[in-house]
Parts: C-alpha cells; sequence; structure tokens
C-alpha cells in the first residue's frame, strides 16, 4: 500500500484497491455509457439480432437500436461488436 495509508489497517467490510489497479481505471476515464446503453450491448455481445435484443431487454426494435447507435458513436466504434470489445476492455461491461 502507498506510503500515505502504510499505517491504516483496513476494517473488515472495507474496500481495499491496489494503487496501481486504481490508477489504471482512472486514466480510462468515467464510462460515457447510460446503464441502458450498457445493458443492450451486453444482451448484443451474444450476437443475437435486434429483435432478439429487444424481446430479451422487453424493449421496441428501434429503441435498440438507438442505445446501440449511441453506444456506437459514444465508443467510436465501428459496429456493435467493436462496440462491446471496446467497453468490456475498459472494464464497463
Amino acid at each position: 500500500m502507498s506510503a500515505l495509508f502504510a499505517d491504516i489497517e483496513p476494517d473488515e467490510g472495507m474496500s481495499v484497491i491496489e494503487p496501481g489497479l486504481a490508477i489504471e481505471a482512472l486514466a480510462e476515464g468515467a464510462n460515457p455509457l447510460s446503464a441502458r446503453e450498457c445493458e443492450v450491448l451486453t444482451e448484443s455481445a451474444g450476437g443475437g439480432t435486434i429483435a432478439d435484443i429487444a424481446t430479451a431487454l422487453t424493449l421496441s426494435e428501434g429503441t435498440v437500436r438507438n442505445h446501440l447507435s449511441a453506444a456506437i458513436q459514444k465508443l467510436d466504434a465501428r459496429n456493435r461488436a467493436d462496440a462491446a470489445r471496446v467497453a468490456k476492455e475498459k472494464g464497463w461491461l
């Protein structure tokens, strides 16, 4: 642990994060995706059709397309599979 916290013992139930991991996570920046965009991307990673995703999440197909389009734009991805890959690599899914 860093010198700043060297004399602090974690209490039971207290979260302890390795400093290098925390720095790496902060370097990635905040997750730009909404909770629903994450949910739609996660469901889409299974390779289903827009209709399959809509049915699984009880959304309309148009809403699924809108969420996927927004996620693709926010992540500067080529398609939904690329968006899901990027989001997974950054730890957002």
